[in-house]
């Protein structure tokens, strides 16, 4: 009898064990019919992106340390020259015996020793428009980096425009693939259906199989495109490499069509033809310094003497000056006429650079006109055109009035002349961008 209860009972914890993983395993299957919802990459603006770069990328932070570098190095510029402190002996004559001196002897007075021990300090005094020369040079010295450093934010700026604006004509190139796509799968499925019932032609369903083939492939070569910028600008914002975002596919197009391109503009907003300003500035400033350079400069000199024997304390007080002459002041004659030299080595620079710019402006100004006449002929007559004139052959396709090669053409034209244009708007954005680094503008 007990052992029948034993066995009811161990029967009825297996049924217990097993309803209970049944449970579970129902609570599973519950669960994995609830949609996860996909956490979506996060958008960044261009602006966003040209923050992030201006803040985190690394070769501007050691301009930082430089400018910082330097400005501290200027706290230094009104410097005295160190005193020079001299002991030893003065006077002294070789014979020691006569260091001690006589005592008085009769009617022979006392005589003191000859000779004295001397501790001596001199100190020359700054001059004031020698230092105040010194300080200006030397503050200034930073702001060579500071516009260096502006120059390079507006390389880097560039090449995120670039990489921006190419993955944003990328999606548009991806919509235009996929809205192809759908239209190849209408054809294909509608010509099968046709072949089957002996209604139509097998002749462009392999055209369009093909088609469907080549802009599978196309996708993966964008979408690899796409990694390949995202990694870039990942690059350029100094962070994870891989890190996932997406891009505002919004775009301005700026009108620069009435803009004067004159020397005085870049000499206002490009920051490498400022650094050459502020290099001719030093080269002012350290003219100045060699100036003051040869002008006279004062000091004092004093000194104590410890007599020996009965000899008493003395004392020597002096001024001193040092007065350039023309033996002494040939390198300082020599460092003037060779920054006269640099700058104007540096002037003549400045305005073949502003004179280059220039040119440069006018041609990529001319290149944007005539590429927006172009996208606006695609966006106007062509693509309209294309566009219905695959309407009207679909339509006759549907109702049996045009075969399916006359259909696929008018997709072929349709798709080929969108990524056309889709090509023409990134050179006119990559014109826009290479018009914005010249005139050094965010």
């Amino acid at each position: 009898m007990i052992r029948l209860n034993s066995l009811s009972g161990l029967k009825l914890k297996m049924y217990r064990s097993r309803n209970r993983v049944l449970f579970y395993f129902i609570i599973l299957l519950l669960f994995l019919q609830i949609p996860v919802q996909k956490i979506s990459a996060q958008t960044m603006e261009l602006p966003d992106v040209l923050d992030s770069i201006q803040h985190s990328y690394p070769s501007l932070k050691m301009y930082d340390a430089e400018v910082q570098s330097l400005d501290a190095e200027a706290a230094g510029a009104r410097n005295w020259a160190p005193p020079q402190v001299s002991a030893g002996f003065w006077m002294t004559p070789y014979n020691t015996s006569l260091w001690n001196g006589m005592k008085a002897n009769g009617n022979m007075p006392a005589q003191g020793g000859m000779g004295s021990f001397m501790v001596g300090v001199e100190q020359m005094f700054p001059n004031k428009k020698y230092n105040d020369a010194n300080e200006d040079y030397m503050k200034a010295m930073s702001s060579v980096t500071k516009e260096n450093k502006k120059a390079t934010l507006n390389n880097l700026f560039a090449a995120a425009k670039k990489n921006y604006y190419e993955w944003v004509i990328i999606e548009k190139k991806l919509s235009i693939l996929d809205e192809s796509e759908k239209l190849l799968h209408f054809m294909i499925t509608n010509a099968e259906t046709r072949y089957k019932n002996g209604l139509g032609k097998i002749s462009a369903y392999y055209k369009a199989k093909a088609s469907l083939g080549n802009i599978q492939s196309m996708r993966v070569e964008l979408q690899n495109e796409i990694l390949q910028k995202r990694i870039a600008l990942n690059t350029l914002m100094n962070r994870d490499k891989l890190k996932d975002f997406s891009v505002d596919t919004n775009y301005v197009t700026r009108d620069y069509s009435l803009m004067a391109f004159d020397s005085a503009l870049f000499y206002n907003n490009r920051s490498d033809i400022k650094a050459i300003d502020k290099n001719i500035q030093l080269a002012y400033l350290k003219q100045d310094i060699e100036k003051q350079s040869m002008k006279p400069q004062f000091g004092i000199q004093y000194s104590n003497m410890f007599g020996y024997g009965n000899s008493p304390m003395m004392f020597d007080l002096m001024g001193t000056v040092k007065i350039p002459m023309n033996w002494s002041t040939r390198a300082n004659k020599a460092n003037i006429e060779s920054l006269n030299f640099k700058t104007q080595s540096l002037e003549e620079q400045k305005a073949a650079m502003a004179n280059e710019y220039s040119g440069m402006a006018y041609q990529i100004q001319q290149d944007i006109v005539a590429k927006k006449n172009q996208v606006q002929l695609f966006e106007n007559n062509i693509i309209p055109a294309l566009q219905k004139n695959y309407e009207s052959t679909q339509l006759g396709y549907q109702q049996n009035t045009e075969e399916l090669f006359e259909l696929y053409d008018a997709w072929d034209t349709l798709n080929k002349t969108q990524l056309d244009y889709i090509n023409q708007l990134q050179q006119l954005l990559s014109m826009q961008v290479d018009l914005e680094k010249l005139l050094e503008i965010k």
